[in-house]
């Protein structure tokens, strides 16, 4: 019987000089789930699996379910899944009514919050449109729109992706692939942010970014217009005989599973989750703190909590000071 264990962390290391943030070290400790899955009966394991995380566990439980049903020989094409379009506007909204708001200097919305989960349960768009532009929430979603001192996004934005273009790009993953992910020899971001391929991230901060991207993809729900490839879509693919992939756009990005089976029984397993794109030691989060004032320590720590929150680790993270 596989145990809960923990699931790691990001941290992020500061060096200061000249009033600068001259260095920036991020990792992301992980454990590996291929250890803890290697020998087992697949069917057993691959139930269980979603047990091993404490985030995003229906989408884990379909990446895992269709990895298994592609190392079989089963492809299946791009879709979106309710379940785990439901799971992805919950996160959304937990984000943007609870997590955003203070961040802003304001009250989270609670009873909004507790209104909304509600509505997309019942799928209720209607309700939820309502609710995503009465006055407290448009006034949020227009504090995103107002011009900030920061520097403007420049990492690459990984494409919108399903099982089979994937191939093309990693005829196989590994277990160094699953620690730093690139996308044709470089970091990419990965979430709503990419999913909706922003065209203004020249001229805008990525906390601005990210948290547009997550409101956006909420009101697209709302108004039952969403795309395949937007949050919610899952693909998968065989491989070769006896291994299988799957993709899934989480609320924090695009999930990659894949099973190499030995029998009934498996060999291998590949998890690439959306941190380890977000937080690539070379990645955004590089980009974003590298040349800030730290003058000011306490706004540079608001700084760095404001950018890391905007990436969503799905772990906890600290911060250090070289």
């Amino acid at each position: 019987m596989m145990q809960h264990f923990d699931t790691g962390r990001v941290r992020v290391q500061l060096t200061c000089a000249d009033g600068r943030v001259s260095a920036v070290r991020v990792s992301s400790a992980r454990p590996d789930v291929a250890m803890v899955l290697r020998g087992r009966i697949a069917d057993q394991a691959v139930q269980r699996l979603p047990l091993l995380f404490a985030l995003c566990g229906q989408a884990q439980a379909r990446a895992a379910a269709l990895a298994l049903a592609a190392a079989r020989g089963e492809e299946y094409a791009p879709r979106l899944d309710p379940e785990v379009q439901r799971e992805v506007m919950r996160e959304h909204l937990w984000r943007c009514l609870l997590d955003l708001p203070p961040l802003l200097g304001e009250a989270a919305l609670q009873q909004e919050f507790v209104r909304s989960v509600k509505m997309v349960a019942e799928g209720n768009r209607a309700g939820l449109h309502a609710l995503l532009h009465s006055p407290r929430t448009a006034a949020l979603h227009q504090r995103l729109h107002q011009p900030e001192e920061s520097h403007p996004v420049s990492s690459r934005l990984l494409p919108r992706l399903d099982a089979g273009r994937s191939l093309a790009e990693w005829p196989r993953l590994s277990a160094r692939f699953c620690r730093l992910p690139d996308w044709r020899g470089m970091p990419a971001c990965t979430g709503a942010i990419a999913r909706r391929q922003q065209t203004d991230m020249k001229t805008t901060s990525l906390f601005s970014a990210c948290w547009r991207a997550r409101c956006d993809e909420l009101m697209e729900w709302a108004a039952g217009d969403v795309p395949v490839g937007a949050g919610g879509t899952v693909s998968a693919i065989p491989v070769t005989p006896g291994i299988g992939r799957s993709l899934v756009e989480t609320a924090r990005g695009l999930l990659m599973h894949e099973i190499v089976l030995d029998g009934e029984r498996i060999a291998d397993y590949f998890i690439v989750a959306p941190t380890e794109w977000n937080f690539h030691p070379q990645g955004a989060l590089v980009d974003e703190l590298m040349g800030q004032e730290a003058g000011d320590r306490d706004a540079l720590q608001q700084h760095v909590t404001r950018s890391v929150t905007a990436l969503d680790p799905c772990v906890p993270w600290e911060l250090e000071w070289a």
